[in-house]
């Protein structure tokens, strides 16, 4: 079975964190919604998430994917928390896929991820983006994939970006499984 990481804090984009949850766990992936102190959450649009762990007692574990959804404070926290680095880098250096929707790319473009990379993210942060990582190409696609990465642009995203999510873990079949079971 896949294994996802999904770090969050205060502030998350709610839609990004529970949307990609729950179709992952649809399609049979074991995510693990990690707060960073492992006490419950409160999102931007204040309802209160419960984590499964604290990040730091997972953070070392064996992860297929990891995934930062958007919101803010939740974005700029994650890019300043030393777990989320070092869960990122050490993904990146095993070849294991790296997403992030909404503002949470641009963590990713701080961490120097996003280099020589085709990127998206929520449309106010593209100037972030492009002044972090200019190397990167930034693009207006709800989705886009490129290579280890996978970056979407914000909550009107969020089921084509579980959906990437999917398809990247555990293939086309499974994803157009999934599909079918929400009627989408």
């Amino acid at each position: 079975m896949k294994q996802v990481l999904i770090p969050f804090t205060t502030g998350v984009e709610e839609i990004e964190l529970i949307a990609v949850v729950d179709l992952l766990r649809r399609a049979g992936v074991h995510v693990c919604m990690a707060s960073l102190d492992g006490q419950p959450v409160t999102g931007r649009s204040e309802i209160i998430i419960q984590a499964d762990a604290a990040l730091a007692d997972v953070v070392d574990d064996a992860w297929d994917m990891v995934v930062l959804p958007g919101g803010l404070p939740n974005a700029h926290l994650l890019r300043d928390d030393a777990h989320v680095r070092a869960v990122v880098e050490r993904l990146r250096n095993e070849r294991k896929s790296i997403a992030a929707i909404c503002a949470a790319p641009t963590a990713l473009a701080a961490y120097g991820i996003t280099e020589n990379r085709r990127v998206t993210a929520y449309p106010a942060c593209q100037p972030e983006m492009e002044s972090l990582q200019p190397s990167s190409t930034y693009v207006d696609e709800a989705v886009v994939a490129d290579d280890f990465l996978i970056t979407s642009r914000g909550p009107g995203t969020a089921i084509p970006f579980a959906f990437a999510l999917i398809e990247r873990l555990a293939g086309s079949a499974t994803a157009d499984a999934v599909r079918q079971e929400i009627v989408a």
